[in-house]
């Protein structure tokens, strides 16, 4: 391996021009992977191999952004409820491979949400951190958007909704119980089924606050199915199942999910996106306000 290689894969900053797919090569080699196909997404490079006989996965990150530590958030976890990491760097990190991998979004496509749901807070009650890295950020951190947004003068998002939710969102803040390091983007695609291990989770972005904010990725999932989750009757038996299976809040969950969810919609603005009614956690946004407003 040259130097120039080894500070690449060891150093914080990727330099831009040199290709991602040389540098997962590089540190295939490094981690005695035999990389068997591989395939790139809008963030990453993943490729499918082997480290003697056992299957993994190896990520590399395209740039510096919340998945650039994400292997620091895993290993934080130590393999209770999530994936398993074996080896890392900074932008990269080599996975155990969960097998069959069916993403829990299967079980909602098959009309069966509430058992997904059960699932969900398993999954949720197996994940028991240890301290959270520190450079983690907070949910109050996370709630930065919301004074962007406003600073924007953009007009796609009602401000009246904005204002709603950023209120709320601060006085949940400020009011939080006991806080733990949470996955931070828990929900029906980035939860997988292994074999041997179950129901396990992967891609946590890692921020710290209390269990009820958690569950507010998950509310607004499957993305694609906005008539189910932005359904009053879904929602309710949603907050309601993983409420009382988790000893959580049922209020304060309904609470985060609506901020949560406009919070969501201020980050598609700032990636660019356009954002109109059909926008899926507005929809959310909008029922759960609507439900929080016949209960005043």
């Amino acid at each position: 391996m040259s130097d120039d290689l080894a500070r690449m894969a060891d150093d914080t900053t990727v330099d831009p021009v040199v290709p991602v797919r040389d540098r997962c090569m590089e540190l295939a080699r490094r981690w005695r992977v035999s990389v068997a196909e591989s395939f790139e997404t809008e963030s990453s490079l993943i490729a499918y191999g082997q480290r003697d006989t056992r299957p993994v996965v190896l990520k590399v990150v395209k740039k510096s952004g919340d998945e650039w530590k994400s292997a620091e958030v895993v290993r934080a976890f130590g393999g209770r409820g999530m994936v398993r990491v074996y080896e890392s760097v900074d932008g990269a990190a080599l996975y155990e491979r969960v097998s069959p991998g069916t993403e829990l979004v299967e079980l909602v496509r098959q009309g069966r949400d509430e058992q997904a749901t059960v699932i969900l807070a398993d999954v949720i009650t197996a994940m028991s951190p240890d301290v959270a890295p520190a450079w983690c950020p907070t949910v109050t951190d996370w709630g930065r958007g919301f004074d962007w947004y406003c600073s924007l003068g953009d007009a796609q998002i009602p401000i009246e909704l904005v204002s709603r939710a950023s209120e709320m969102y601060a006085k949940l803040c400020a009011t939080q119980g006991a806080t733990r390091l949470l996955h931070g983007d828990l929900q029906h695609y980035n939860v997988l089924e292994d074999l041997e291990r179950g129901w396990i989770t992967i891609d946590p972005k890692g921020v710290v606050g209390e269990v009820e904010y958690e569950l507010g990725a998950a509310l607004r999932n499957p993305v694609e199915m906005p008539e189910v989750f932005a359904n009053a009757s879904t929602i309710e038996k949603r907050v309601g199942t993983l409420s009382s299976r988790l000893g959580l809040d049922g209020d304060r969950v309904l609470r985060w999910a609506f901020a949560q969810a406009v919070l969501s919609a201020i980050w598609h603005v700032e990636d660019g996106y356009v954002i109109d009614a059909t926008n899926a956690p507005l929809k959310l946004a909008r029922e759960i306000d609507r439900m929080l407003g016949s209960r005043t």
